[in-house]
């Protein structure tokens, strides 16, 4: 049995390179916390993008539990996690924590190994396309343009923008849009569920005209009936999608069950990290649909390698800068699309302590 000695844990706040909103929000800082596990001379790495509690509720709660146990028994220590916050509610900053110590234990288990996880994990492909994601309600025409632009120029064949803060000015701002990336590249819209059902139809239809394929999270992702009429009644050629907000595979089976989505999506930062993924993975499988993956594009790399029902992974830009700044190895983009590294064991990345340090903050 391979122990594992050590687990830390430790937060960073880093500030927007500009200030970003979306149809229900604003914010103009993004808040990383970090879990470090060590065993075997080997450290792996994982994290979610939460709020610094996270933090304290893994020090406090997860941490006894994860040191001395066996990192060969992975799905045990993520069914100990489980047991042991059921207390707490198994949703929001509960699951963002297990996501994120999960993710590491699994990091550190390759490492261990000497493979990278993604051929630890099983392969069905050897890299994975991307879509840029930004276009914030608080840009500027002119600098919503010309991010969805640079991107479509680089290779990418679809691109995404928030639309919902003002719904009577998201006609206009999606058309510019369009006019940027002319027919380079497929468009995207995320409402991030600020329209009412009624708004969400009348848009869909107009915003057809404007060739959009993807309407994300139209109304809220817990209303699964307005998700599913919206979805019978979008015009042909647009996808719905959302579950981003999937925490468990028990929301995931109903978001499929009840006709809801065409593409399901899910983020490893928040439904449980690597093994809660794959579990989405098979979900989707089983259910005919394609698994897109939400923002944190470095985390979900290699996992998505090893999905067969997987079409495509959110290349955000906030999360891209962050993941940048904070790790050695990052891969970059070209055409499209990102390539581990398969010279690398686990994740491939190694974490920047020093230039981390300045953003670090207590919990």
């Amino acid at each position: 049995m391979l122990t594992i000695d050590k687990l830390t844990v430790s937060a960073y706040t880093i500030p927007t390179d500009l200030p970003e909103g979306d149809g229900t929000l604003d914010w103009n800082s993004t808040t990383l916390v970090l879990v470090q596990v060590t065993g075997g001379s080997e450290s792996g790495i994982g994290y979610t993008y939460a709020d610094t509690a996270t933090g304290r509720l893994i020090q406090d709660k997860l941490r006894p539990l994860i040191e001395g146990g066996d990192i060969g028994n992975i799905p045990g220590l993520w069914k100990q996690m489980s047991v042991h916050t059921r207390n707490l509610g198994h949703a929001g900053i509960v699951a963002m924590a297990i996501s994120a110590v999960d993710t590491a234990l699994w990091d550190l288990k390759a490492r261990l190994l000497r493979v990278p996880l993604c051929e630890l994990l099983g392969m069905v492909r050897t890299s994975i396309p991307l879509y840029g994601s930004g276009g914030f309600t608080t840009y500027s025409i002119g600098q919503l343009q010309k991010q969805l632009a640079d991107w479509a120029a680089t290779g990418m064949r679809w691109v995404k923008m928030k639309v919902g803060r003002e719904p009577e000015t998201d006609l206009a701002r999606v058309g510019a849009a369009r006019k940027a990336i002319g027919s380079q590249a497929a468009l995207f819209v995320d409402a991030n569920g600020a329209y009412s059902r009624k708004q969400s139809l009348e848009l869909a239809q107009r915003f057809a005209e404007l060739d959009v394929a993807w309407f994300e999270e139209p109304v809220s992702s817990d209303d699964l009936e307005g998700l599913r009429s919206i979805r019978d009644r979008a015009p042909a050629g647009m996808e719905i999608a959302a579950g981003e907000y999937g925490y468990d595979l028990i929301y995931f089976r109903r978001l499929i069950e009840a006709g809801a989505v065409d593409v399901l999506q899910a983020d490893v930062t928040r439904c449980g990290g690597i093994t809660g993924f794959m579990g989405a993975g098979i979900l989707a499988e089983a259910s005919g649909l394609p698994l897109s993956s939400h923002c944190a594009p470095l985390l979900h790399l290699h996992p998505a390698c090893s999905i067969n029902q997987f079409r495509h992974a959110e290349y955000f830009h906030d999360h891209v800068r962050i993941e940048h700044l904070f790790f050695d190895g990052v891969p970059s983009p070209e055409k499209g699309r990102i390539t581990p590294d398969r010279t690398r064991p686990g994740l491939g990345v190694a974490f920047k302590e020093k230039d981390a340090r300045k953003y670090e903050k207590q919990f």
